[in-house]
């Protein structure tokens, strides 16, 4: 079962898609919130596998984001938003949400969004696909060295074990993962996990 909190601070778009979504057997909305705070709070005490949340309701969206993507690495974040716009989606994605699904497209796409993003994917509804920004650099920008560095910080390898695989000190490890992630623009290992899933890496 995917349990899942659902935060939105309309009440109404938050019994339209309870009711979409309770109808899956292999889902279970645990709790709604209408505002960051309470959101964040049922997130801690309850543990759920994804949260989806609006990007403006009061406490704000962005800042819940980037909050609980350092707290709750494990969780799914799932923004869930009329906002369509490219600026909205990129800074979303570089907070932490896992995907985004425009309130447009969610009757037909909320569901598999919510397992795509459960199955550790990532998920952008088609109706915006077209504005995801790509990756600055790319993994075909990292150097050899880089490479072997990246897949295994995102195989869950220590820095201190990955510098005793290659024959490097932790040191250069460390620096080599700073350069890898300016150039991927993520922020922590699990993005690189990640991010080697999507590119079929591991």
């Amino acid at each position: 079962m995917i349990r899942i909190v659902l935060a939105d601070d309309h009440a109404i778009v938050r019994t339209g898609f309870r009711a979409l979504i309770e109808q899956e057997e292999d889902l279970c909305i645990v709790a709604e919130a209408a505002d960051a705070q309470t959101a964040k709070e049922l997130v801690a005490s309850l543990d759920p596998d994804v949260l989806v949340l609006d990007l403006s309701m009061p406490g704000g969206g962005f800042a819940l984001l980037s909050n609980l993507h350092e707290t709750k690495p494990l969780l799914g974040l799932l923004v869930l938003s009329m906002h369509d716009r490219e600026p909205y989606i990129a800074e979303a994605l570089r907070r932490g949400a896992r995907g985004y699904v425009s309130k447009g497209a969610a009757t037909d796409e909320l569901v598999g969004a919510v397992r795509a993003i459960h199955a550790g994917q990532s998920y952008v509804s088609t109706d915006i696909a077209d504005r995801v920004p790509p990756r600055p650099g790319g993994l075909r920008h990292l150097s050899e060295r880089e490479r072997d560095v990246f897949v295994l910080l995102a195989r869950g390898v220590t820095p201190k074990q990955a510098a005793a695989d290659l024959g490097i000190s932790v040191k250069t490890v460390y620096l080599h993962r700073s350069v890898i992630r300016d150039k991927l623009a993520v922020r922590s290992d699990l993005d690189l996990h990640r991010l080697a899933l999507e590119s079929g890496l591991l």
